[in-house]
């Protein structure tokens, strides 16, 4: 399962590639999907610092796209985002308590779907999920 982050980040990234140029702010964000303001602004700083999405302040400020969609890789996306989280208790050396750990096969089935769960990713882009453009951009008038 992915974190909330990783969900929103994927989420404010659809919503920043229909809006093309124009410049939203974090507010209509998060009212637009209905999430947590606070969350949702986390969410865009850490995309402005990655460079997915770039922000001016003040007045005329706002957030927009920072790159093009085309070339955001979902799998990439993702691991920014998960920040290398592990799936489990095995999968990180330095906390690892787990008993089985020297015998266990387990860590190498979930270590196989991991890897096939990211390549899938890696096959697709920020653009793919927003080929349907109009249809979203339906969706996220104001409600």
């Amino acid at each position: 399962m992915l974190t909330r982050f990783s969900d929103y980040a994927l989420r404010v990234l659809m919503f920043a590639a229909v809006q093309g140029p124009r410049p939203f702010s974090v507010d209509e964000v998060a009212s637009r999907y209905g999430l947590s303001k606070n969350h949702v602004a986390k969410v865009v700083n850490r995309l402005v610092q990655t460079g997915h999405l770039k922000a001016r302040r003040g007045r005329r400020g706002g957030v927009w796209l920072g790159c093009d969609p085309g070339n955001v890789r979902l799998g990439h996306l993702v691991r920014l985002t998960e920040n290398d989280s592990p799936l489990v208790e095995c999968f990180a050396a330095k906390t690892n308590r787990c008993r089985l750990t020297p015998a266990c096969r387990l860590k190498g089935a979930l270590a196989q779907a991991l890897d096939a769960f990211y390549s899938s990713l890696d096959e697709r882009t920020l653009a793919d999920l927003v080929s349907n453009r109009t249809t979203l951009e339906r969706l996220l008038q104001d409600v």
